[in-house]
């Protein structure tokens, strides 16, 4: 990978001067909400956001929707601060573009105009439902290793992608995570249990379906890598893989119906999403 496809925005604006904006912003939002006494995770619970989406607004990597500023304002007491730049906000929304690595841009693209998307994830929790910290130990235990501003500019787009989630109409989703994922405590037992609380958090959203391939299955449809499969906006359905960063973007409508077949498989043998809901709950609890 060459420099110049590497570098990229650390926030979802940068490169066109709308940054400032989301900057600002998540200083004001961080300043009122401490004045009112709330921590991050307090605040979040009150508007219904995790702490790391609070964080990644504060810090201005994050664009807090107008329902959001809205919701904000009346909790912290902000007297019509929030909702007077909800205009300014829209406005730097239009002009905002998240940048990629050159070998992920197309897939990018395609995932931000996406109206169903669906996962099948092996080897880590997939990028779309990491948490903050989750995301850092990723990268930060990636090898060979990355310096910290190449780290600080990953965790910020691919938390960047996560608005996805909060477009209008929502899109759909399902996901199938591996048992043995959720099992590994990557970045520590913190960060581990803190991720199993963003997988509960996203999986009971309406137009979520998250189910676990228990790993006690003796039949299993696909024992090759994850992959994920989309359709975007006016568009007929994609799949998209990588192995070792080597993407690989999958139009042909053939190939794109074998993987279509298999994740239905994989899905109908995996644990239904109230029994994988479940056992996320007794793991974050240790029983």
């Amino acid at each position: 990978m060459t420099e110049e496809s590497e570098r990229r925005p650390e926030t979802p604006a940068e490169e066109n001067g709308s940054a400032g904006v989301f900057a600002v912003l998540g200083k004001q939002l961080k300043l009122t909400r401490e004045r009112a006494g709330l921590n991050q995770r307090e605040f979040g619970q009150l508007v219904g956001y995790g702490p790391d989406q609070i964080s990644a607004m504060e810090r201005g990597v994050r664009t807090p929707r107008p329902e959001f500023l809205r919701r904000a304002d009346e909790i912290l007491g902000a007297n019509g601060m929030f909702i007077a730049v909800i205009p300014e906000v829209e406005e730097a929304m239009t002009r905002a573009r998240t940048r990629h690595p050159e070998w992920y841009r197309g897939y990018a693209a395609l995932e931000a105009q996406a109206v169903s998307l669906h996962d099948y994830s092996t080897m880590g929790v997939l990028g779309l439902l990491q948490t903050e910290d989750y995301a850092r130990a990723v990268f930060t235990q990636r090898h060979p290793p990355l310096d910290e501003e190449t780290i600080e500019k990953r965790v910020a787009d691919r938390l960047s992608r996560q608005q996805i989630f909060e477009q209008w109409p929502p899109p759909e989703f399902s996901f199938v995570i591996e048992q043995a994922v959720l099992e590994r405590p990557i970045g520590g037992l913190k960060v581990h249990k803190d991720q199993l609380r963003q997988l509960l958090r996203i999986g009971r959203r309406r137009n979520v379906q998250l189910q676990v391939m228990p790993t006690g299955r003796h039949e299993h449809p696909c024992l090759d890598n994850g992959f994920t499969l989309l359709i975007p906006k006016g568009k007929e359905q994609v799949a998209y893989m990588e192995s070792q960063e080597y993407p690989k973007l999958i139009s042909d409508r053939e190939e794109v119906r074998v993987l279509a077949a298999r994740y239905g498989i994989i899905r109908a043998q995996a644990l239904n999403p109230h029994e994988s809901l479940d056992l996320i709950e007794k793991m974050l609890d240790g029983r």
